[in-house]
This record gives C-alpha cells, sequence and structure tokens, in this order.
C-alpha cells in the first residue's frame, strides 16, 4: 500500500519523467537520435506508468555502449 502510493505521487512521477528526459537530451546530444526519440517516448508514458520509465531506464543503462565508465585503458 505505501509503496503503490509512493510510486503513484506527483513527486515520483515528476522526477521520473526528468531523469528520462536528461537521459534522452544525453543520446540526442551524443548523436543516438533514435535512442533519443525512444526515450521521449517513454518520458511520455512514464508519467502514467511510473514503472515503464524506471523499468525502461534500466534497460537503457545496462545496454548502454557509449558510457564512459567502461572505456579499458
Amino acid at each position: 500500500m505505501v509503496l503503490k502510493r509512493l510510486l503513484g505521487s506527483t513527486a515520483t512521477r515528476s522526477l521520473t519523467v526528468v531523469s528520462v528526459l536528461g537521459n534522452a537530451k544525453r543520446a540526442y546530444q551524443r548523436g543516438n537520435r533514435a535512442r533519443a526519440a525512444l526515450l521521449f517516448g517513454v518520458a511520455v508514458l512514464a508519467w502514467k506508468w511510473v514503472m515503464v520509465g524506471m523499468a525502461a531506464q534500466g534497460v537503457i543503462n545496462l545496454f548502454r555502449s557509449d558510457d564512459a565508465g567502461t572505456s579499458t585503458a
């Protein structure tokens, strides 16, 4: 009950949408237009369903190939 109330709150939804839009902006600036468009669509869906945004960000972060932290020296 508490988790459902937390995930359904306006603050949580707003934070999720802003986070997804930040990832979309980063993808667009790095030249990955397809990922940016996909993330923008996820941001629209995340306003209604918070778990969609959280799950999509998790999956995208798993498969992100342009992360600076994965480079080998």
